[in-house]
C-alpha cells in the first residue's frame, strides 16, 4: 500500500470512529438519559406556580363586611410587545401615580420594566387586556370598618395568612380556600409570562362567613364602653347583646383601658358576679321547694355575724339597711346579702351547685371561639361547709365571663331553656350559595317555665322604683334586671377595689335582648346600679333611635299600646305559665333570589362608604363584590342600570 493510500485509510478510520462516536452519544442522549435531559429542557423553559385562593370574606348578620380579602396587583411592561408605547406611558403615569419621564426611563434601558405597587383592582383596571403590560395579582386581608369587633373577628398570621385568633382562627379551614397550580413560560432572560392554556387547577374561594353579630348595634356597644372607660376611669368592661330566642350574639364589646393589644375578655376573663348571680340561688330554693311567697328571714339591721364553725364566724353587711323581715323576692329587690345567705342554708351544696352548673357555669358554653373560659366553679366537696354556701348566694367563689351570664340569662328569658351562646350564623359559598345554617341548640332545661317567670318578675322589681337597678328603666320600654357588685379578687386576696355589673332583659314583657355591662375597677361612684345600668338605659336608647339595628319595633309598638289602653288595667295578668310569642330579632335580611328573570335598578351609591354600600345594594336584592377600599368611585352594573335580582354588583371603591 502506498504511502498515500495508507493516509487516506487513516483518516477514514478517524472520520468513521468519529461518525461512530457521534451516533453513540446520540444514542445515550436520546435512549439512555432522554427522558432526563428532556425534563431539564422543561424546567428551564416552564415553572410550576401557585395561584392563591381568596380567603373567604367575614360579614355581620346583615352584610357588612368586617373582614374581606382585597385583590392587589404588581404591574410588569415588556417593552418590546407595546403597540401604542406613548400612550401606554400616559395611561400607566396616570393609574399608577407615577411621572411620564420615569416610566420612559425605566422602558428605554430595561427588556422588562417592573413596578411592585401593590396597586388597587381599581387602579389596574384600564390596564387589562393592553398588549405588553402583565399584571401580577395576590391577595391581603383587608379591615372596612377600621376595628369593628376587631377582638372577636381576630387577625391572621401574616408570614402564612391563615388565622391566628379569634373567627379567623376557629373557622380557619372554612375560611381558607384550596390554592390552583399554573405553568408559567420562561424565557433565557428567566422572565416568565403566564400562560391562561398552562393552568393546571384553578384556585377555589374559601367560604364566606355570616356572624350573628349586628354591626350598628356592635358600634353602639363599643362607642358606649369606652365612653364609659374613659368617663369612670375604670380599668376595662365588657358588654354583650344576646338573643335569648336563639342564643345569637348580637354584640361582643371589650376593652381594656391604656392598651394598644386588646383581649376578648367578654370570653375568656371570668369575674365574680356579685349580686347578679343571686337569682341562681333564688332558682335552687324555688326548684327544691326550700322557700314559698311567705317565707321571710330578718335583715338583721344591716349588719350580720353568721357562725361558720365552733370558734370562727364571717360578717356580712348590707348596704340597704333593713331591721324587718325580708321574703325572697324583697331580698332580690334590694339585693341582700344577708338575707341570700340566710336563705342559702337551707341548700345542700350539691344542690346549690347543681342549679349553678344547669345554668351553664364552670364549662365552656359551646360559642365558636378558640380560647374561651370554662369559667371557675369547684366541686362540693371542695367547699367550706357554712362559708362557701353564703359566699356563692352573694356571687362569690366562682367565676363566670359576660358571655356565660347572658347565656344564663337568657334561659330566664327563654321559659328556663338554656342555649349555646353562637357567633356563627351561615356560611356561603363565593356565588352566594348556602353552605351551612345554624339553628338555635339547646343544651338543657335549667328550671320550669313557672320559676322563670317567678325570676323575671324578682327582676322587675329590681329595676322598680327603689330597687338597686332603677337608674337602668326605660320610660316607654321598660326592662327588668339585676346589678351585681363585688369586690375584686387580685393575686389570691381581695382588694378595695370593686366590679360594677348589670344584666338586663328588654322589654319585660317578651326579651328580645340579654345585655350584660360589666366595668373592672370604676372610680368614685362604683355600684352596678350607678354605673353599669345607665349605660344600659344608653346603650338601648341609642339602639331604638337606629333603625338599623335588629329589634322587632313591630312588637314593641304592640306592647306599648297594650299598656296604654285602658282596658289593660282590668285584664287578668298573664300567668307563669302563659304561652310567651318567641323572641323576635329581624330575620336574615338578604331578600331571596326570585326564581323569575326580575330585573331591578342598580342603587347610586358613589361617594358613600363600603359600609353603606353593602347595605344599600343588600336591601335592593343584590349581592357584592368588593375591589379596592375608602369611597365608593363606581359600580359595575352602573347606578341606575338593570341587573337580575341576586345577581353580583362589583363595587370599586378608592382609598
Amino acid at each position: 500500500m502506498t504511502r498515500s493510500a495508507a493516509r487516506i485509510a487513516a483518516v477514514q478510520f478517524c472520520f468513521a470512529l468519529g461518525v461512530a462516536a457521534i451516533v453513540l452519544r446520540a444514542a445515550q442522549l436520546q435512549l439512555v438519559e432522554g427522558e432526563r435531559w428532556s425534563a431539564e429542557a422543561q424546567q428551564q423553559r416552564t415553572e410550576r406556580s401557585v395561584l392563591p385562593a381568596r380567603r373567604g370574606a367575614i360579614y355581620d348578620r346583615h352584610g357588612v363586611p368586617l373582614a374581606i380579602t382585597q385583590e392587589f396587583y404588581h404591574v410588569g411592561v415588556a417593552p418590546n410587545e407595546l403597540t401604542d408605547r406613548r400612550g401606554a406611558i400616559r395611561l400607566l403615569a396616570r393609574q399608577l401615580g407615577l411621572p411620564p419621564a420615569a416610566i420612559e426611563r425605566e422602558l428605554a434601558r430595561k427588556r422588562w420594566a417592573y413596578w411592585h405597587g401593590p396597586y388597587t383592582a381599581t387602579q389596574v383596571q384600564p390596564l387589562r387586556g393592553l398588549k405588553g403590560i402583565h399584571l401580577d395579582g395576590n391577595y391581603r386581608r383587608f379591615d372596612p370598618t377600621r376595628g369593628l369587633a376587631r377582638t372577636v373577628v381576630g387577625g391572621l398570621v401574616p408570614e402564612t395568612g391563615r388565622g391566628a385568633s379569634g373567627i379567623e382562627l376557629a373557622l380557619d379551614s372554612v375560611l381558607t380556600g384550596v390554592a390552583g397550580e399554573a405553568v408559567l413560560l420562561k424565557d433565557r432572560s428567566g422572565r416568565r409570562y403566564d400562560s391562561p392554556s398552562r393552568r393546571v387547577r384553578e384556585p377555589v374561594p374559601g367560604h364566606d362567613v355570616y356572624l350573628t353579630l349586628d354591626a350598628a348595634l356592635q358600634e353602639i356597644a363599643e362607642r358606649a364602653l369606652a365612653d364609659a372607660i374613659v368617663r369612670l376611669k375604670a380599668d376595662g368592661g365588657d358588654v354583650v347583646v344576646m338573643d335569648p330566642g336563639t342564643g345569637e350574639l348580637l354584640a361582643v364589646a371589650s376593652q381594656q383601658a391604656g392598651q394598644t393589644l386588646q383581649r376578648p375578655s367578654t370570653l375568656t376573663d371570668p369575674f365574680e358576679p356579685g349580686s347578679t348571680a343571686k337569682l341562681f340561688t333564688a332558682a335552687a330554693l324555688l326548684r327544691e321547694a326550700k322557700v314559698d311567697s311567705n317565707d321571710a328571714v330578718s335583715g338583721e339591721g344591716g349588719v350580720w355575724v353568721m357562725q361558720t364553725g365552733p370558734r370562727t364566724s364571717r360578717r356580712i353587711s348590707d348596704t340597704h339597711r333593713e331591721h324587718g323581715k325580708l321574703t325572697l323576692a324583697r331580698a332580690i329587690e334590694i339585693s341582700s346579702n344577708i338575707a341570700m345567705a340566710k336563705f342559702a342554708q337551707r341548700l345542700a351544696p350539691s344542690e346549690q351547685y347543681d342549679m349553678l352548673r344547669d345554668f351553664g357555669f364552670g364549662s365552656p358554653t359551646g360559642v365558636e371561639f378558640p380560647s374561651e373560659s370554662r369559667g371557675r366553679l369547684a366541686r362540693p366537696d371542695r367547699w367550706q361547709p357554712l362559708y362557701t354556701r353564703a359566699s356563692m348566694a352573694m356571687g362569690y367563689e366562682f367565676g363566670v365571663t359576660p358571655v356565660q351570664l347572658a347565656a344564663a340569662y337568657g334561659a330566664i328569658a327563654n321559659d328556663g331553656v338554656l342555649l349555646t351562646p353562637t357567633l356563627l350564623r351561615e356560611v356561603r359559598r363565593a356565588d352566594g350559595s348556602l353552605v351551612y345554617r345554624r339553628e338555635p341548640e339547646p343544651v338543657r332545661r335549667a328550671v320550669s317555665p313557672t320559676i322563670a317567670a317567678q325570676l323575671r318578675e324578682f327582676m322587675g322589681r329590681a329595676v322598680a322604683e327603689g330597687g338597686t337597678g332603677e337608674r337602668g328603666q326605660l320610660a316607654n320600654f321598660p326592662l327588668i334586671g339585676k346589678t351585681g357588685t363585688a369586690k375584686r379578687l387580685v393575686d389570691g386576696r381581695y382588694v378595695n377595689e370593686y366590679t360594677a355589673s348589670f344584666a338586663a332583659l328588654f322589654p319585660a314583657d317578651d326579651p328580645q335582648l340579654v345585655v350584660i355591662v360589666k366595668i373592672e375597677n370604676p372610680k368614685g361612684e362604683y355600684y352596678g346600679g350607678l354605673t353599669a345600668a345607665p349605660i344600659t338605659k344608653t346603650m338601648l336608647q341609642q339602639a331604638l333611635a337606629s333603625h338599623r339595628v335588629a329589634i322587632n319595633r313591630s312588637a314593641l309598638a304592640t306592647a306599648e299600646a297594650a299598656q296604654q289602653s285602658p282596658a289593660a288595667a282590668t285584664l287578668p295578668a298573664a300567668g307563669p305559665t302563659a304561652t310567651r310569642s318567641p323572641a323576635a330579632v329581624v330575620p336574615w335580611p338578604r331578600p331571596p333570589v326570585p326564581t323569575g328573570p326580575r330585573a331591578l335598578p342598580v342603587p347610586d351609591v358613589q361617594g358613600t362608604s363600603i359600609r353603606e354600600a353593602v347595605l344599600a345594594l343588600h336591601r335592593s336584592g343584590f349581592r357584592v363584590e368588593l375591589r379596592g377600599a375608602g369611597r365608593v368611585a363606581r359600580t359595575s352594573p352602573g347606578a341606575g342600570q338593570p341587573a337580575a335580582a341576586g345577581s353580583v354588583v362589583t363595587v370599586w371603591a378608592d382609598s
